[in-house]
């Protein structure tokens, strides 16, 4: 049947109409050959404007679609769905992204932009041609789940799909289960952390359809959504997992400082090692008279630009229970930002209110910390600032120091990535699909994510998007069969000359290369 495209070049409000000259764009398509209709949408994916596309298909016999829009990472299954409601196949739909690819980067280039996407329709409308009809195929799912990391994000996930009647393999590489958490001992609110996370470690062992691997580490990873499997190392030996979906909670690692004499002076410490000293109430600690604490170390610099998130709540907290402890010591926090957003915004001004100071510094005007004695002889170390406020360097005579270290990704982050198949950020985390639209879930299909293996986070924001994993493997997991695409790569025998480079470069694993007749 020989092809008859229709083209329909969207505006997107003025994502791509204030930009790109749609109208010329639209003439452009019209001289292409087989095309035989185009138009321009003021928004594509609008009700009205798919059954304009339904329409036009059934009025004009077209058999090939092409959409000038957006990204088909965001509504291609839309028009798909078009397609076959028009009835076409719905394989015979092509995508020309003229947004991301094109309005959203040449804005201030509106000739060129308006070329690049006629060029982009071009090739779009050259391709629809060669397109062939497909047909998707049914899978069956394997209705178990696994959950790598055994912390609160991943326990959370793993109690809410068990409870909903699912079996679940959770891994935890070290020999016992919490994570980060085991270092917690309370939050601002006032929960007690290792109370909450013993209940949880006692039900994750209670229920029977949760299997624990302590001291784990995946050698390898295979399959596909609903048919994953994977082959485990732990205390119970080396097991063979078979899941229909995995979940990514493998949390995250802290920056050891290298700078203000850490790890040459045991006075400076992180926040993590103060709020253990304060859960145990250490003597040396309630003995100081002034405690320094330095915000931002190890992030927001050159080489680690994003903000840890979570370090000026910890600032506070422990600020806080400090004064509750001990009222009469001086307790400075030395910042650049204080971002203790929503609601912890209240203990920031608690904290000020009972007389913690808040000292401002510069990037360009690091602290210093030196070891010293005050003016009674007393060994201290000597912590200068330069406060904008009153204009002059201050120096803080400290007993000690605490540390608001960056939190990082995992040391496991890029190996678990490349057993997964799933990318990570600029910042080194795991990242999602769709930040508004697939927030827990990877652009691999059956593969999900939850907790600080995202980004830093708060306990309470853990757990609400360890419930929001489990959702989206749950609706997963209830289903019988999952569709698989139809497009499926072939390989061309007559072509082939048996080199085995792309069983090689195959980081998926779905090429082998076996002896033939003739050959490889």
């Amino acid at each position: 049947e020989r092809p008859r495209i229709g083209v329909f070049v969207c505006h997107c409000g003025a994502n791509i109409g204030s930009v790109v000259n749609v109208p010329s764009t639209v003439e452009y398509a019209l001289t292409l050959p087989n095309v035989v209709h185009a138009q321009e949408q003021l928004f594509s994916c609008a009700t009205n404007s798919a059954k304009e596309i339904t329409d036009m298909i059934r009025e004009k016999g077209l058999n090939r679609v092409v959409v000038a829009a957006c990204s088909p990472r965001t509504l291609e299954p839309l028009f798909r769905d078009t397609l076959r409601e028009a009835g076409i196949n719905q394989y015979y739909y092509e995508m020309a992204n003229i947004r991301e690819h094109n309005s959203w980067v040449h804005s201030k280039e509106k000739e060129e932009a308006t070329q690049k996407a006629k060029d982009i329709i071009r090739m779009s409308v050259a391709r629809a041609a060669h397109l062939e009809p497909l047909r998707e195929f049914d899978l069956p799912v394997n209705k178990a789940a696994l959950v790598v990391g055994g912390g609160v994000a991943g326990m959370t996930c793993a109690l809410s799909i068990a409870n909903q009647g699912h079996e679940v393999h959770l891994l935890e590489k070290e020999t016992e289960l919490g994570g980060m958490a085991r270092r917690l001992h309370y939050t601002l609110e006032g929960l007690d952390v290792q109370a909450y996370l013993a209940e949880m470690v006692r039900r994750v062992y209670r229920n029977p359809l949760i299997h624990v691997y302590t001291g784990a580490t995946i050698t390898q990873a295979a399959g596909y959504v609903g048919n994953f499997v994977t082959t485990v190392r732990s205390e119970r030996g080396i097991t063979e997992i078979r899941h229909g979906a995995a979940v990514i909670a493998i949390g995250a690692g802290v920056y050891a400082p290298t700078e203000y004499l850490y790890g040459e002076d045991d006075r400076v410490i992180t926040h993590l090692e103060l709020e253990e000293r304060i859960a145990r109430g250490d003597g040396k600690l309630m003995d100081a008279r002034r405690l320094v604490m330095i915000q931002c170390v190890g992030c927001r610099q050159e080489d680690r630009s994003y903000c840890s998130r979570v370090c000026c709540g910890e600032s506070v907290k422990n600020a806080l229970k400090l004064k509750e402890l001990k009222p009469e010591m001086d307790v400075y926090i030395l910042f650049r930002d204080m971002r203790t957003y929503g609601f912890k915004e209240d203990y920031y001004r608690e904290a000020a209110g009972r007389e913690v100071r808040f000292i401002r510094w510069e990037p360009s005007d690091k602290p210093v910390v030196q070891p010293g004695e005050d003016e009674e002889g007393r060994s201290v170390l000597k912590v200068s600032v330069p406060d904008s406020v009153l204009g002059r360097r201050l120096e803080i005579d400290a007993d000690l120091v605490a540390l608001a270290a960056a939190v990082v990704p995992a040391p496991e982050t890029r190996e678990v990535a490349g057993l997964f198949k799933v990318t990570l950020s600029p910042d080194g985390f795991f990242k999602e699909a769709h930040v508004k639209l697939r927030p827990v879930e990877f652009g691999t299909d059956g593969v999900y994510l939850c907790g600080m293996a995202h980004y830093p986070k708060y306990l309470p924001e853990t757990v609400n998007q360890a419930y929001g994993a489990a959702g989206r493997v749950l609706t997963l997991l209830s289903r019988d069969t999952v569709v698989a695409s139809g497009s499926v790569c072939e390989v061309d025998a007559g072509k082939c000359m048996g080199c085995g480079a792309c069983a090689e470069a195959c980081t998926y694993g779905a090429i082998a290369l076996r002896e033939g007749r003739g050959g490889a």
